[in-house]
């Protein structure tokens, strides 16, 4: 990718000014570090409040008649059972079931709905979407219209994020985890987010996001967080990356995630790779997504091959680093769905030396999300 093609965030300057180090993700130059450094700025989120720049995520708001129907066809849940403010983390399938990305919804209103997609998938997304609308306006009589939404992304994450943005005038008290609303005129928040923590994703106008960061930053509980410790506390929560822990060749069962897929939408429903999906089910999945423990203070990276105590091949690390909350090494990745089991012996291969390696129950550190 040259540097022509490189997106980059609206709020970079205030990046810049705070000594961010830059580095490419899914065609933007994104913050990775900050000054303080990654185990520094992982820890302040676990113990305070982390604040992240996702506006490399996109946000499409789906309204009309025919939304519920665009949303049921294109995602394996039930859009009519969400009711107002309700989040739903759900997905995009292909016709073999693969993950075409991962995304949650969330209702806004009788005939209104807010999808938070991917970077990396944004522009597949939004195509994929006005494809299926095209389609079900031609099989009744009513509309979806997509809006694909110009706002700047924030994340406020850690158990002190709701006094933070207390402090700044947002008031949380009522919103519970995996709800979302429309505070003011063109923002929307929800209580969610990808560090197990408690948290908030805000989407705001420019100006209302540049006014909100001065705010939030005038705290001492708050800290600018980058890209790297973004992915130190998902992966000790268990949390997938599209491109990495779930692809278009992976299928939710084989990646633990069929929680995300209500029982009778599993039987009946109407959703692109239902057959693909119900034929997976029936005969079981040949791999299984597990939480992975290596032994001492090596980590074990994406992609080291995987390895039965005989020797024989058994899987991959899909994403793998340190822990610095969990202290040690933590990974995921796929195996031979019969070695699956909490306990199981492994070794990864890392540069031709075998590290051994324990198969974990996940996350690694405990979900701290308030339900209620």
């Amino acid at each position: 990718m040259t540097g022509d093609d490189t997106k980059h965030l609206p709020l970079e300057d205030l990046h810049a000014a705070a000594g961010a180090r830059f580095g490419a993700f899914a065609g933007w130059s994104m913050p990775l570090t900050y000054p303080a450094g990654v185990m520094k700025e992982h820890l302040h989120t676990r113990e305070h409040a982390g604040l992240f720049d996702i506006s490399h995520m996109k946000l499409f708001e789906i309204r009309g008649s025919g939304a519920e129907a665009l949303l049921n066809r294109a995602c394996p849940f039930d859009a009519g059972a969400l009711e107002v403010s309700q989040s739903k983390y759900t997905f995009f399938l292909n016709e073999a079931a693969g993950i075409l990305d991962d995304l949650i919804v969330t209702r806004l209103g009788q005939a209104r709905f807010m999808v938070v997609a991917n970077a990396g998938n944004a522009e597949a997304d939004e195509k994929h979407l006005r494809g299926l609308a095209l389609d079900v306006e031609a099989k009744g009589d009513f509309d979806a219209k997509i809006d694909a939404l110009d706002r700047v992304f924030l994340a406020v994450q850690g158990p002190e994020a709701w006094a933070a943005l207390s402090r700044a005038g947002i008031e949380t008290g009522s919103l519970l985890f995996m709800h979302g609303f429309e505070p003011r005129e063109n923002w929307f928040m929800s209580r969610s987010g990808y560090t197990g923590e408690d948290g908030f994703e805000i989407g705001l106008p420019e100006a209302d996001a540049r006014n909100l960061v001065a705010k939030l930053l005038e705290d001492e509980r708050v800290m600018w967080v980058g890209l790297a410790a973004r992915d130190s506390l998902r992966l000790e929560a268990g949390l997938c990356l599209h491109g990495l822990d779930i692809t278009p060749e992976i299928d939710p069962t084989s990646a633990g995630l069929m929680w995300a897929i209500p029982k009778e939408v599993r039987a009946s429903g109407a959703f692109i790779g239902a057959d693909a999906l119900r034929s997976i089910l029936e005969r079981g999945p040949a791999q299984k997504r597990v939480g992975l423990k290596p032994e001492g203070r090596q980590p074990v990276r994406t992609g080291a091959a995987l390895f039965d105590t005989d020797g024989n091949p058994a899987g991959h690390v899909t994403s793998g680093g340190f822990g610095p909350s969990a202290a040690h090494p933590v990974a995921m990745g796929y195996v031979q769905t019969s070695l699956a089991k909490p306990g199981a012996k492994l070794f990864a291969d890392v540069r031709g030396t075998k590290i051994p390696v324990d198969i974990s129950p996940l996350p690694f550190t405990p979900h701290r999300y308030r339900k209620g």
